[in-house]
């Protein structure tokens, strides 16, 4: 008996020697926290697995363990092991597949987003391509009316001297018809003694 307590004396000190390591409550439903280093007392707190806690001492039976919240206590170090549990695992890693598939649906909704500002972007572009083949059309329309009418101007450029010599030409025969009256008149008038004689 009095070797049992010597080994568990040397264990507990080396454990304490050891250092303080954070360890897991196991898969089992609930471990008892309790103030009575052999846990012979009522449990003040009631640790459900994957709880984190602090080992400040340990024999072969017990753990002295201190709570994240900085409250302290005994358990059963049978119940406490340096892995996660599988179930503390599976939380985090359906909160990781949470945190994935929010990510996703976010990233989703930014390319449906996207995708809507590039169509939005690809029908102005048409418009305005639309816009600029119409005034495109415009001018071209333009400048071949305005060559239309450059070649009308150069037309009535070189009829411009025939359109002055016809009036010319009809003034001058009826200057001349009418001069040659006038000549006609006078010779009669002379002949005649100043009657006109027709």
């Amino acid at each position: 008996m009095q070797t049992r307590a010597i080994f568990g004396f040397v264990l507990g000190l080396w454990a304490g020697a050891a250092g303080a390591e954070t360890v897991y409550v196991t898969d089992s439903l609930r471990l008892g926290l309790h103030e009575a280093a052999d846990t012979s007392d009522r449990p003040f707190e009631n640790l459900v697995s994957g709880t984190a806690l602090e080992v400040l001492e340990r024999n072969a039976s017990y753990a002295r363990v201190r709570l994240t919240d900085g409250r302290e206590g005994w358990v059963k170090a049978t119940f406490v092991v340096t892995e996660k549990p599988a179930a503390a695992r599976v939380l985090e890693l359906e909160a990781q597949i949470a945190g994935f598939e929010s990510a996703a649906v976010a990233a989703r909704s930014a390319q449906t987003a996207a995708e809507h500002e590039l169509a939005a972007l690809r029908s102005e572009l048409k418009a305005s391509t639309g816009s600029a083949e119409s005034v495109q059309e415009t001018i071209e329309r333009l400048q071949s009316e305005n060559g239309a009418y450059l070649q009308q101007l150069e037309t009535y450029r070189h009829a411009l001297p025939i359109l002055w010599v016809v009036p010319a030409v009809v003034v001058a025969l009826v200057a001349g018809f009418l001069a040659g009256l006038w000549w006609l008149d006078s010779s009669i008038r002379r002949r005649h003694g100043g009657f006109r004689v027709y």
